[in-house]
């Protein structure tokens, strides 16, 4: 029977020595001296949330994940493809070839094609690098789910999210550094923020923010019975008391995420809700931003970052709201409750100072057939589609790669899941090779075995 990644099986000394070793964010060589391989588990231990440096330096600081989770139709949205209207009707793979019912302009000095369904991101389009020449392995939502937030199709592996925090820390330690806001949860729920067999203070902490009260989007915030002090106190000693059992039990991770998770939430009541509370804000910018929940978390998002927050991931619902096999008419729904909140986070990051060191990226699991399900739908798909990248050391104003002209197909520069990852993780200042976990006799990585740097993405 193969072993579930679900927790840790190293004792704490050496999980720490060997994922040191194979970390990289403290400067580590592979084989380390005693003096530093002390001073490693003593950092790592003492506080593994604290901010470590890159491996070289960065472009963006921060990192914002746009999840249009269902599948968003690139041909549709953000892939022009002409050739489909002088093949309507014609045998394609699996259907008959569909042309998109809507039209596309060009934006920007830039001249990069949008879909009339997208005006505010097509406004926006001289800061976005619009990846035309994904594919992946799988066209079913779950594994697909798992592809593109864990790099593996496999259940459950640690989520990006988790890497990135595991990488390099936070920056704000009262509030958590990865964090998932989603308005109920998608198909295969916290399994997409899981930390799987990474230490359990480098999960998601998921939000619903379907709710606006700050004071219900995290239950239980404040303590009714103890002051600020009398709970300090409370707390030091009940930690000195898990710290103990702990030391006597060989590192029990479960026992080691309930630690920390006690002093975030004790840290957390007192920053977390003015982050969350976005009545704050000026009647301008949530003018700007919208009405809805996908705009209340593009908000929150860029509330979260401005406070050093690591990864704010934001998921376009919950269940798979793109999933337009009906009718590609859902879409407009979905862009009328999202575009003009995506180009209100961008100028409002700029305005901010924020935009050059926060990354933005954009994108579902998949994409959607160029042909036809029933009359006017449209299935999954997963040899070509769309994903756009803006923000921290992102070359805006351009379309990377291409799927062929009919959209089936990604023929250039194909850019696979795992490219993907690597470039974001670059652009975040680490080398995606070097950021690995030892777990079950091998090492692990976001990327795998896989995946190359795309460089014509970079400024």
């Amino acid at each position: 029977m193969s072993e579930q990644p679900s927790q840790l099986l190293l004792p704490r000394r050496e999980m720490l020595t060997r994922s040191a070793a194979g970390f990289g964010m403290l400067g580590l060589a592979s084989v380390l001296s005693d003096e530093r391989r002390a001073a490693a588990e003593s950092t790592l231990s003492a506080d593994p949330l604290a901010s470590r440096a890159p491996h070289f330096e960065p472009k963006a600081k921060h990192l914002i994940y746009l999840f249009m989770n269902g599948g968003p139709s690139h041909v549709d949205l953000l892939d022009h493809k002409p050739e489909l209207e002088k093949q309507a009707g014609k045998p394609g793979p699996g259907g008959n070839y569909l042309p998109s019912p809507y039209k596309f302009h060009k934006h920007g000095e830039s001249g990069v094609e949008v879909s009339e369904l997208l005006p505010h991101v097509g406004s926006c389009i001289d800061d976005i690098c619009v990846v035309r020449s994904m594919y992946t392995s799988t066209p079913n939502h779950e594994p697909g789910l798992f592809m593109m937030n864990s790099g593996t199709q496999q259940p459950t592996r640690p989520s990006m999210g988790s890497w990135l925090t595991y990488g390099l820390g936070t920056e704000n330690q009262n509030l958590p550094g990865f964090v998932v806001l989603c308005p109920g949860k998608p198909v295969v729920g916290p399994a997409l923020w899981s930390n799987s067999f990474l230490p359990g203070i480098f999960q998601g902490t998921h939000i619903n923010n379907g709710q606006l009260d700050p004071k219900k989007i995290i239950s239980h915030i404040n303590n009714p019975n103890l002051p600020p002090t009398a709970q300090r106190k409370l707390l030091d000693l009940m930690q000195r008391m898990n710290r103990e059992h702990l030391e006597a039990r060989d590192g029990d991770a479960q026992l080691e995420a309930r630690i920390g998770s006690l002093e975030m939430a004790y840290r957390m009541q007192f920053e977390a809700q003015d982050a969350f509370d976005i009545s704050r804000e000026s009647e301008v910018t949530r003018k700007d931003y919208g009405p809805g929940q996908f705009a209340d978390g593009c908000l929150i998002a860029r509330r979260l970052v401005e406070r050093g927050v690591r990864m704010v991931q934001v998921f376009y619902g919950s269940g798979q709201p793109w999933d337009a096999h009906g009718t590609i008419k859902d879409h407009e729904r979905d862009c009328k409750q999202s575009d003009q909140a995506i180009a209100a986070l961008i100028r409002d990051l700029k305005s901010r100072g924020l935009f050059d060191e926060t990354l933005i990226m954009w994108g579902g699991e998949f994409g959607r057939t160029p042909t036809g399900q029933g009359a006017t739908g449209r299935n999954h798909h997963a040899t070509g589609f769309s994903v756009w990248l803006a923000g921290g050391g992102v070359k805006g104003g351009q379309a990377y790669g291409a799927t062929d002209e009919l959209g089936v197909k990604a023929v250039e520069n194909r850019m696979s899941v795992h490219d993907l990852h690597a470039t974001m993780l670059h652009l975040l200042g680490i080398d995606h090779k070097r950021l690995t976990f030892r777990y079950s006799g091998r090492d692990f990585r976001l990327t795998d075995i896989h995946g190359e740097v795309a460089e014509g993405i970079l400024a």
